[in-house]
């Protein structure tokens, strides 16, 4: 679809082109312009556009209509005045089309954003339900009281209320180490439980 331009009235054009033929010297100041029969011949339309057209030119005193005259041309400088009037008032207008086009862009971005954040957090609550329990790690501090001790020695599980599945130590890793597993500084312990549990575990390791 293509979008809306902004377009000028007939007779507005009408006039702006025969400013420029005034500007471009192919009307002279004090001649006589065409009459309406011939000018709306011309431009493919009524004899009452043209009257409207010259209307506006008069209103500029770019022209003159005087009655059993015909219409006079006045002014060439009010003519290049009109012309630059004409296009800056273009110009503005398109400046804002634009404006509300990005409005309108930026409030139906503002729409996608809130869909998108309202899915992520139904997508958590779904998460946080069907997993209450996430994989955790944590590094044994070389000064921790649990080093060289075991899982069981030091009642990990009854402290901290998590479960260590697997330690990493150095490139090796340790698969469901159980209650006698020894524990050494630096080992990565990784683990399951919620978010009381991560804080339990990092005040029983650096205790």
């Amino acid at each position: 679809m293509k979008k809306d331009q902004i377009v000028s009235p007939v007779y507005s054009q009408i006039a702006l082109d025969i400013a420029l033929r005034i500007v471009r010297g192919e009307l002279k100041e004090n001649t006589k312009v065409y009459g309406r029969s011939v000018m709306s011949s011309e431009y493919g339309v009524s004899p009452e556009t043209i009257r409207r057209a010259m209307k506006l030119l008069e209103d500029m005193k770019i022209v003159a209509t005087k009655q059993n005259s015909g219409t006079i041309i006045l002014s060439a400088d009010k003519a290049r005045e009109y012309v630059e009037r004409f296009s800056s008032q273009n110009n503005i207008r398109t400046i804002q089309k634009k404006l509300k086009e990005l409005i309108e862009q930026q409030e139906n971005l503002n729409r996608q954003i809130v869909e998108v954040a309202g899915a992520i957090v139904r997508i958590n609550e779904r998460f946080s339900q069907s997993q209450p329990f996430i994989n955790q790690e944590v590094i044994i501090p070389l000064n921790s009281s649990l080093v060289g001790r075991t899982l069981g020695e030091v009642k990990f599980w009854q402290q901290t209320g998590a479960t260590v599945i697997a330690i990493r130590r150095d490139d090796k890793i340790i698969l469901s180490p159980g209650p006698y597993a020894v524990l050494q500084g630096e080992d990565t312990l990784i683990f399951v439980g919620d978010v009381s549990s991560a804080e339990a575990v990092n005040a029983f390791i650096n205790r």
